[in-house]
């Protein structure tokens, strides 16, 4: 096994590890606003801004990547 493959393959874990954390996140503000409806706005808010971020991370692993298989 190539050192690219290996690197490219450490790369994508970032994806695994964001749509770990999303899910996790998505729960518990499930259960906040399960508990608190009148705070759903707050809530949303902010989950709706760690996903967006939780995102990016994935997007910058995925994206590194495709650039080590590449280069």
């Amino acid at each position: 096994m190539s050192l690219t493959a290996l690197g490219a393959g450490i790369a994508a874990l970032s994806c695994a590890g964001a749509g770990v954390g999303i899910g996790i996140a998505t729960s518990h503000a499930v259960d906040a606003i399960a508990r608190q409806p009148e705070a759903d706005g707050k809530i949303m808010r902010n989950l709706l801004l760690g996903a967006a971020l939780a995102e990016a991370t994935a997007i910058y692993g995925f994206v590194l990547g495709i650039l080590i298989i590449l280069f």
